[in-house]
């Protein structure tokens, strides 16, 4: 039995008490994972954004859940629980970028001639790196990365290695959204498997399958 910790859906960046950065991620692949490595009898913990109730519902059917807005949120529970975790497997779509600022209120929509709004924008941390760098023997991370269909395998590799982790999980841009998947899985060790299309929830089978051999 493997202690399997997933992060799931988008976060959210704030710009003020209203608005937000975000994505299109619905934390369905997360759950879906969550659900088959429960299945499979290993002890599942799911990190879970902002999705829909369903969503949830399918993490919590799994095992224990704890929820995050931003990534700020995400990364202190990383930070808390993937120390007791043999695997991370980090489905979440993390924004790349915050807002410099954040408003305490609402933001008033601006009147006259120029009614323009320029938000500063700043990266926010590679949580994924940041946990990859400081795992302990025997410990695996498995990534995701939604890339162009064109650079797909080249940008994934690049980020594979860069990062730290032991798998990556390539996916092009109309995963999202969709019923459906069409990964590359991908290792530290060169090992490249092209998969057909398939419904989420058949991948989320085939994917806690390929997690366990990670571990020989």
């Amino acid at each position: 039995m493997l202690r399997v910790l997933i992060t799931v859906g988008p976060t959210r960046e704030p710009i003020d008490r209203v608005r937000f950065i975000g994505n299109r991620s619905s934390g369905e692949m997360g759950s879906l994972i969550a659900e088959a490595m429960a299945s499979a009898g290993h002890e599942v913990t799911s990190l879970v954004g902002p999705v829909d109730r369903a969503v949830v519902a399918r993490c919590s059917g799994a095992g224990r859940v704890y929820r995050f807005e931003s990534s700020a949120e995400l990364g202190q529970l990383l930070e808390a629980h993937f120390r007791d975790a043999d695997v991370l497997v980090m489905a979440a779509a993390v924004a790349d970028y915050r807002p410099v600022t954040v408003s305490e209120g609402k933001m008033a929509r601006l009147s006259g001639q120029d009614q323009r709004m320029v938000v500063e924008l700043m990266p926010t941390p590679d949580l994924v790196a940041g946990v990859a760098g400081s795992k302990r023997a025997g410990q695996r991370v498995v990534a995701f990365a939604l890339e162009e269909a064109g650079v797909l395998e080249a940008r994934a590799g690049e980020k594979m290695r860069r990062k730290g982790v032991d798998a990556m999980v390539a996916n092009p841009l109309g995963t999202m959204e969709s019923g459906g998947i069409r990964a590359t899985w991908m290792t530290v060790g060169g090992e490249v498997e092209r998969l057909e299309r398939m419904p989420k929830s058949e991948f989320a089978s085939w994917l806690a399958e390929r997690v366990v051999r990670l571990f020989g």
